[in-house]
């Protein structure tokens, strides 16, 4: 009987050292494409020359002068920001840690994410800054103002200046960004800011009552603060009276 063939696993060190994909992201937006030369030259320390170099996907070298006459460049391509090199690309992944631009040699415009899940973890950070700084791109105005109230931004201030405190706000925390759109407690929270402005109602140490009977809406537990605790009685069954006879008082002022 043959005897069984002993099959070894393979160590972390070794997998460590096997070839691994590479992941290169925009440090600053570039849009949902954005090309790269695939020309530039770089300090060789070995020679102490700068030297020419090219990404060609039919060479082995990234040195202009060591490539063949058939030498075809190719454009460097993220999308989204991003750029995946497998590890059937060594020469594109050479061009690129090569690259003065790249963070790691003294530039500016991109840089190499690190392999396991810190990489995966730190991508989904990036997108999601990327996708809370377009939606502040792209919302009107009238749109961000509730977001605004909610965070406590001087709506009284121009639009630009609104739109500068709101991206503090989207890089500070992108995810708790994008839910405050979809989050009632955002809307309802603009209504009862609008609501005290406009002397429609008033918050008190103690409660909040109507503006012009005086009469208490509600008693605020100490400690707590008086517009968040109307903003979540309105949002109960017992606080929608008072909450449509708010929105109706704002709706005559428009």
């Amino acid at each position: 009987m043959a005897r069984p063939r002993t099959v070894r696993a393979e160590s972390n060190t070794e997998r460590t050292q096997q070839p691994q994909p590479k992941v290169y992201v925009l440090k600053r937006k570039g849009g949902i494409v954005y090309r790269m030369s695939s020309d530039a030259t770089t300090y060789d320390s070995t020679l102490n020359s700068v030297r020419a170099i090219r990404y060609c996907p039919n060479e082995p070298s990234i040195y202009n002068d060591e490539q063949s006459n058939y030498a075809t460049r190719e454009h460097i391509i993220f999308e989204e920001g991003v750029l995946a090199v497998p590890v059937n690309k060594p020469n594109l992944a050479a061009f690129m840690d090569t690259h003065p631009e790249n963070v790691v040699n003294g530039g500016s415009t991109f840089s190499l994410l690190e392999n396991g899940k810190k990489a995966e973890e730190e991508m989904i950070s990036e997108f999601l800054v990327h996708d809370a700084i377009t939606i502040l791109k792209d919302k009107e105005i009238k749109d961000l103002l509730p977001v605004a109230m909610y965070y406590g931004i001087n709506t009284r201030q121009s639009n630009a200046e609104i739109r500068r405190e709101l991206l503090r706000e989207a890089k500070a925390n992108p995810s708790a960004f994008i839910a405050s759109f979809d989050n009632p407690i955002v809307s309802v929270k603009a209504e009862i800011i609008e609501a005290i402005e406009y002397q429609i109602i008033k918050v008190s140490e103690d409660g909040v009552y109507w503006f012009d009977s005086s009469r208490l809406i509600i008693a605020i537990p100490v400690g707590q603060n008086g517009v968040d605790v109307i903003a979540r009685f309105c949002m109960t069954e017992k606080g929608a009276t008072t909450h449509a006879a708010i929105k109706e008082k704002l709706d005559q002022l428009s």
